[in-house]
Protein backbone atom coordinates (compact mmCIF):
# COMPACT_ATOMS: atom_id res chain seq x y z
CA UNK A 1 0.00 0.00 0.00
CA UNK A 2 1.45 3.58 -1.11
CA UNK A 3 0.86 5.38 1.65
CA UNK A 4 2.82 8.96 0.74
CA UNK A 5 -0.49 10.82 -0.68
CA UNK A 6 -2.70 9.65 2.03
CA UNK A 7 -0.25 10.90 4.69
CA UNK A 8 -0.11 14.51 2.34
CA UNK A 9 -3.74 14.62 3.62
CA UNK A 10 -2.87 15.53 7.52
CA UNK A 11 -1.48 18.37 8.37
CA UNK A 12 -0.84 17.34 12.20
CA UNK A 13 -0.25 20.09 15.08
CA UNK A 14 1.13 19.91 18.09
CA UNK A 15 -0.70 17.97 20.48
CA UNK A 16 -3.22 16.93 17.81
CA UNK A 17 -4.92 13.22 18.43
CA UNK A 18 -6.67 11.40 15.89
CA UNK A 19 -8.60 8.29 16.06
CA UNK A 20 -8.35 5.14 13.77
CA UNK A 21 -11.39 2.90 14.35
CA UNK A 22 -10.39 -0.38 12.05
CA UNK A 23 -10.23 -3.63 12.14
CA UNK A 24 -6.62 -4.41 12.90
CA UNK A 25 -3.33 -2.78 12.79
CA UNK A 26 -1.92 -1.88 9.45
CA UNK A 27 0.66 0.32 7.56
CA UNK A 28 -1.72 2.48 8.13
CA UNK A 29 -1.54 2.94 11.91
CA UNK A 30 2.33 2.77 11.78
CA UNK A 31 2.40 5.36 9.15
CA UNK A 32 -0.10 7.89 11.23
CA UNK A 33 2.00 7.33 14.90
CA UNK A 34 4.75 8.28 13.28
CA UNK A 35 3.47 11.35 11.60
CA UNK A 36 2.06 12.34 14.73
CA UNK A 37 5.12 11.68 16.59
CA UNK A 38 6.55 14.24 14.76
CA UNK A 39 4.94 16.68 16.43
CA UNK A 40 3.87 15.19 19.70
CA UNK A 41 0.78 13.95 18.64
CA UNK A 42 -1.08 11.02 20.09
CA UNK A 43 -2.44 8.02 17.59
CA UNK A 44 -5.11 6.27 19.46
CA UNK A 45 -6.81 3.31 18.18
CA UNK A 46 -10.01 0.93 18.54
CA UNK A 47 -9.57 -2.55 16.71
CA UNK A 48 -12.39 -4.22 16.33
CA UNK A 49 -12.08 -8.02 16.30
CA UNK A 50 -8.56 -7.29 18.13
CA UNK A 51 -9.95 -5.16 21.56
CA UNK A 52 -12.81 -7.10 22.21
CA UNK A 53 -14.89 -5.55 20.18
CA UNK A 54 -17.48 -6.55 18.02
CA UNK A 55 -18.95 -5.29 14.85
CA UNK A 56 -22.83 -4.72 17.19
CA UNK A 57 -20.83 -2.52 19.33
CA UNK A 58 -19.89 0.59 19.36
CA UNK A 59 -16.36 2.13 19.89
CA UNK A 60 -15.70 4.27 22.95
CA UNK A 61 -14.68 7.73 22.73
CA UNK A 62 -15.10 11.50 25.11
CA UNK A 63 -17.00 14.53 22.82
CA UNK A 64 -14.83 16.36 21.56
CA UNK A 65 -11.69 14.87 22.15
CA UNK A 66 -10.42 13.81 18.76
CA UNK A 67 -8.91 16.46 15.19
CA UNK A 68 -9.30 13.65 12.82
CA UNK A 69 -11.16 10.27 13.05
CA UNK A 70 -10.81 7.98 10.41
CA UNK A 71 -13.12 4.73 10.19
CA UNK A 72 -11.57 2.13 7.96
CA UNK A 73 -12.96 -1.12 6.96
CA UNK A 74 -15.93 -1.19 9.93
CA UNK A 75 -18.73 0.84 8.43
CA UNK A 76 -19.73 -2.04 5.61
CA UNK A 77 -19.29 -4.46 8.72
CA UNK A 78 -21.16 -2.68 11.71
CA UNK A 79 -24.60 -3.75 12.49
CA UNK A 80 -25.00 -0.32 13.46
CA UNK A 81 -23.03 1.85 11.31
CA UNK A 82 -25.04 5.25 12.18
CA UNK A 83 -24.02 4.68 15.40
CA UNK A 84 -20.21 4.74 14.33
CA UNK A 85 -20.87 7.77 12.65
CA UNK A 86 -23.10 9.91 15.74
CA UNK A 87 -19.93 8.81 17.69
CA UNK A 88 -17.28 10.35 15.96
CA UNK A 89 -19.49 13.21 14.92
CA UNK A 90 -19.49 13.64 18.72
CA UNK A 91 -15.75 12.95 19.31
CA UNK A 92 -14.88 15.56 16.76
CA UNK A 93 -13.78 18.82 17.49
CA UNK A 94 -15.26 21.38 15.67
CA UNK A 95 -13.36 21.94 12.14
CA UNK A 96 -12.24 18.47 12.39
CA UNK A 97 -12.24 16.04 9.54
CA UNK A 98 -13.45 12.33 9.40
CA UNK A 99 -12.18 9.89 6.99
CA UNK A 100 -13.63 7.04 5.82
CA UNK A 101 -12.05 4.30 4.16
CA UNK A 102 -13.82 0.92 2.47
CA UNK A 103 -12.44 -1.27 0.32
CA UNK A 104 -13.65 -1.26 -3.18
CA UNK A 105 -16.40 -3.78 -3.11
CA UNK A 106 -17.34 -3.33 0.40
CA UNK A 107 -19.39 0.03 -0.03
CA UNK A 108 -19.54 2.42 -2.84
CA UNK A 109 -18.58 6.32 -2.58
CA UNK A 110 -22.17 7.62 -3.12
CA UNK A 111 -23.16 5.37 0.11
CA UNK A 112 -20.13 7.04 2.27
CA UNK A 113 -21.26 10.51 0.70
CA UNK A 114 -24.66 9.84 1.48
CA UNK A 115 -24.06 8.71 5.03
CA UNK A 116 -21.79 11.56 5.67
CA UNK A 117 -24.74 14.28 4.65
CA UNK A 118 -27.12 12.80 7.11
CA UNK A 119 -24.87 13.30 10.21
CA UNK A 120 -24.59 16.82 9.11
CA UNK A 121 -20.69 16.82 7.77
CA UNK A 122 -19.51 19.07 4.98
CA UNK A 123 -17.57 19.71 2.49
CA UNK A 124 -17.68 15.63 1.50
CA UNK A 125 -14.66 14.66 -1.08
CA UNK A 126 -13.99 11.47 -2.11
CA UNK A 127 -10.29 11.12 -3.25
CA UNK A 128 -8.63 8.61 -5.47
CA UNK A 129 -4.89 7.47 -3.89
CA UNK A 130 -5.01 4.44 -2.53
CA UNK A 131 -5.62 1.31 -4.71
CA UNK A 132 -8.79 -0.89 -3.47
CA UNK A 133 -10.19 1.42 -1.43
CA UNK A 134 -13.00 4.11 -1.64
CA UNK A 135 -11.59 7.31 0.60
CA UNK A 136 -14.24 10.09 1.38
CA UNK A 137 -13.54 12.91 3.42
CA UNK A 138 -15.44 15.38 5.57
CA UNK A 139 -15.48 17.97 7.81
CA UNK A 140 -17.58 19.06 11.05
CA UNK A 141 -18.40 22.29 10.89
CA UNK A 142 -19.36 24.85 13.61
CA UNK A 143 -22.52 26.06 13.84
CA UNK A 144 -24.35 23.52 11.18
CA UNK A 145 -26.44 21.13 11.17
CA UNK A 146 -25.41 19.29 14.66
CA UNK A 147 -22.23 21.29 15.22
CA UNK A 148 -23.66 23.59 17.84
Amino acid sequence: MKLQQFLELFRPLPGNCYLQVATQEDAITSALEKLLESVDGELRTAFYNEQGLDFSKPFRALPRDHDIVILQDVLSQHTTPKMLLKIAYTTLANTADIILLEKDDAMSKEEMKTLLEEFEFRAINDIDILEGYNLVMAKKMHMWGNGL
